[in-house]
């Protein structure tokens, strides 16, 4: 059976809804946390699969967290030999960072469930099935697009929200993964003035959530077992 590995960048970012599509491609799934003393010895070209999912902090708060530089390394040694990967949302921006792109504080909080825009390549990628489904954003961070990948999706208040480089490489912004996990309310803890400034309340975040997870999940999980299906 082929491994996967997930990376946690905090335990209520996991892979909730992605892990559908991840164990019917035939994966069996790890999981570490980057605070595990074990985390600093992981051999990152070993699975079969690398699964870096979110977190509050940012790519530049390398002083607060010192695993960064140890992780961004050890991915760019993956994606220079071309293995498989997926990152959403932090995770996107560390193979941004790995891939030479510098991460840092954008002009605005993006919070909510909205759709992203596919452009022409988008279109004919697995993102095809998020088309017009609003997704959950949660970020604030961006980057320039890394050399020699392949721009899918925008938004009005970010232009970088997926990237990909060739069939094995697929950088997130967004979190379609997101919509059904009940870990939800842990996102919520504490982020009033967070959520706030993007315009929204948590009860207006909760709303969205009812309405929009279940259809983001699905269409996320199709979009998985897509792009999982492509190498």
């Amino acid at each position: 059976m082929k491994k996967g590995l997930i990376i946690r960048h905090t335990p209520y970012e996991g892979i909730a809804g992605f892990r559908q599509p991840v164990e019917e491609a035939g994966y069996a799934l790890d999981r570490i946390d980057v605070t595990d003393p074990e985390f600093a010895r992981v051999n990152f070209n070993a699975p079969d699969l690398l699964i870096l999912m979110g977190g509050p902090m940012g790519v530049y708060e390398r002083d607060a967290n010192p695993w960064i530089d140890c992780e961004i390394d050890r991915l760019a040694s993956r994606i220079s030999l071309g293995l498989p990967t997926l990152g959403v949302c932090l995770g996107a921006q560390m193979i941004a960072a790995a891939m030479g792109a510098k991460v840092y504080p954008g002009p605005v909080k993006e919070v909510g469930f909205a759709p992203v825009a596919l452009n022409a390549a988008g279109a004919e990628s697995p993102l095809r099935h998020v088309a017009g489904v609003p997704v959950l954003h949660w970020h604030g961070d961006t980057f320039p697009l890394p050399e020699n990948v392949e721009l899918l999706a925008s938004t009005d208040a970010y232009r970088h929200q997926a990237f990909r480089r060739g069939p094995e490489l697929l950088a997130l912004q967004f979190h379609a993964e997101m919509g059904e996990d009940r870990r939800f309310e842990e996102w919520l803890d504490g982020a009033e003035d967070y959520v706030g400034e993007a315009g929204l309340t948590l009860d207006q975040l909760r709303a969205q959530h009812e309405r929009h997870g279940p259809d983001a999940v699905a269409a996320g999980r199709a979009m998985i077992a897509e792009w999982l299906r492509g190498f």
